[in-house]
């Protein structure tokens, strides 16, 4: 869900990459030792499941799977998920340097609010509960992330307000996928490393 460059206006640049430096900040005060390898993996996977994309106006439809990512990274989703969208807009040219700010924010935000609401569900579910709840974060990050994505358009300007519609109703598929995946991933981590999703919220509770 790359927004790319020239389609924004100045203040919402601005905005977004003062929203994006302070997550980006709170995320690395807020990860532990122990969720390094977990935010490499997820920052790479989304690499990955965002390579293949479609554009949609001024945006792009694809898998972005941020739901999981909040879900086991909390806050350290935010640093994770901008290495990812650093790299991309480097070297192949998805979304851009200059809207990097508002796509991490579009993006992390997202993932983190998923990781708060869904979080203490999966861990006190059995594995058949935490899939349903790791369902119900995917499907939420990305309807959080389409409003994210659209919001942004429309303070742009009048003129992107068609293409911010568009955007939200492109995403309605990539929902229903994303709350498959996920639910299926929360099933097979809850199953044989169901600490994944209770030593963030450890480490949290005592920083």
């Amino acid at each position: 869900m790359h927004i790319v460059d020239g389609a924004l206006s100045p203040p919402v640049l601005i905005g977004g990459a003062a929203l994006a430096v302070a997550g980006i900040g709170i995320g690395l005060r807020r990860m532990p030792m122990e969720k390094i390898p977990a935010a490499g993996v997820l920052s790479a996977t989304f690499f990955v499941a965002s390579l293949v994309h479609v554009p949609v106006g001024p945006s792009s439809v694809h898998l972005i799977l941020n739901g999981l990512a909040g879900l086991v990274l909390g806050w350290a989703a935010f640093p994770a998920l901008f290495v990812a969208l650093l790299l991309q807009a480097v070297f192949f040219g998805f979304g851009g340097l200059t809207v990097l700010g508002v796509n991490t924010v579009d993006i992390a935000l997202p993932a983190v609010t998923v990781g708060m609401l869904c979080r203490a569900g999966i861990v006190r579910s059995s594995p058949r509960g935490a899939a349903i709840w790791g369902a119900l974060g995917g499907g939420l990050a990305i309807a959080l992330t389409s409003v994210c994505v659209a919001l942004a358009l429309a303070l742009s300007g009048e003129a992107f307000i068609p293409a911010a519609k568009l955007v939200l109703v492109a995403h309605i598929p990539v929902m229903l996928i994303e709350a498959a995946i996920t639910g299926a991933a929360v099933y097979l981590a809850q199953r044989v490393k169901p600490e994944l999703f209770t030593a963030f919220g450890a480490s949290t509770e005592h920083g």
